[in-house]
């Protein structure tokens, strides 16, 4: 099913994360922050053009405002996966040029595009041609031993040149060789001050800064220097941790945080018909293990819910009254 695109706010966004922002995940995070900007995991375009795309574009209504990433070096192939996203109702297609890994490097795409810039402008100029929603593009400040500010203005500059405006920057370099994925998110450091120059030497940019953010006053440090954050692993281990900067992020209108039973109850209907599709019931709980995290209780949630999912008589109804249980002895949930 496709859906009309939504306006976009780009000053809260939770990052695509491979294995973690599937559909599940996405409508669980938007009962909890209903106005932050949420990200597909990447999608290579190739498996867009041949793949089963209800299991790799599917979403509902709810999960709006959503911005599909794709990962990708051919320019047609590209713009024909933005065609089909677009087609399908996201609301943001933006390019991968910030993963890694050894899969994505070894299909010429991902970081080490960063390396070029001619050939990301093309990309993204034939991706705008084809939609009539915004093209974005999340990168690293610099890959090896290319990792000047004076780079990273050169690939800002010459992506920019072909039309997109937005900008999300992973505030770490990348180690193409000898470092994992994992690794790449812990052993180059972090240095936002160049993300925070670059938005002040390209100010009709707009820049999102992402990288280790994990704490309300880093948020609101940010704020002061760029156009907008992106929560990455903070937000999916500690939900409400989201559901909190969502309210600072646009703090008219007050909307009241649900607690975790209120959560469940919102989510019933979902599961109940993605049960109905087969869909195993792990698939949606197994993002559900930092709803109390921080709380007494919280051990006992993530126990439990491994137990969940070997009932075979487990559903929503289940799982809402361990929800009910575990409550009995947590404080009160954030808000």
């Amino acid at each position: 099913m496709s859906y009309a695109p939504l306006p976009i706010s780009r000053r809260l966004s939770v990052a695509p994360m491979m294995d973690w922002t599937d559909r599940h995940c996405r409508q669980f995070h938007r009962i909890l922050a209903p106005r932050t900007l949420l990200y597909t995991e990447m999608v290579v375009a190739q498996a867009v053009l041949r793949g089963d795309r209800e299991r790799l574009l599917g979403f509902t209504p709810e999960q709006g405002p959503l911005a599909l990433q794709l990962g990708g070096c051919d320019p047609k192939a590209l713009a024909e996966a933005a065609r089909i996203g677009a087609d399908w109702g996201y609301d943001e297609i933006n390019l991968n040029v910030g993963c890694p890994s050894d899969r994505v490097k070894n299909g010429q795409f991902g970081a080490c595009l960063m390396a070029r810039p001619e050939l990301v402008a093309e990309c993204v100029a034939a991706m705008r041609a084809a939609v009539t929603v915004p093209v974005t593009v999340k990168c690293r400040i610099g890959i090896d031993d290319q990792d000047s500010e004076e780079f990273l203005h050169t690939f800002i500059d010459s992506v920019s040149a072909s039309g997109c405006r937005t900008f999300i920057v992973h505030a770490r370099k990348a180690i193409l060789s000898g470092l994992s994925p994992k690794q790449n998110r812990e052993i180059p450091p972090l240095c936002y001050p160049i993300v925070w120059r670059l938005k002040a030497l390209r100010p009709s940019l707009q820049i999102v800064i992402n990288g280790g953010i994990a704490t309300d006053s880093g948020v609101d440090l940010h704020w002061q220097h760029v156009d907008g954050v992106m929560i990455g692993r903070e937000a999916y281990h500690n939900p409400y941790f989201l559901a909190g900067l969502d309210r600072r992020a646009w703090p008219e209108g007050a909307l009241v945080i649900p607690d975790a039973v209120e959560v469940i109850e919102r989510l019933m209907r979902y599961i109940d018909l993605e049960l109905k599709r087969h869909v195993r019931l792990h698939s949606i709980t197994r993002h559900l293990a930092g709803l109390f995290a921080g709380r007494p209780g919280a051990r006992a949630w993530r126990r439990s819910l491994g137990e969940l999912q070997v009932r075979p008589d487990a559903d929503a109804r289940t799982l809402l009254q361990l929800a009910r249980d575990v409550s009995r002895v947590c404080s009160p949930a954030v808000g």
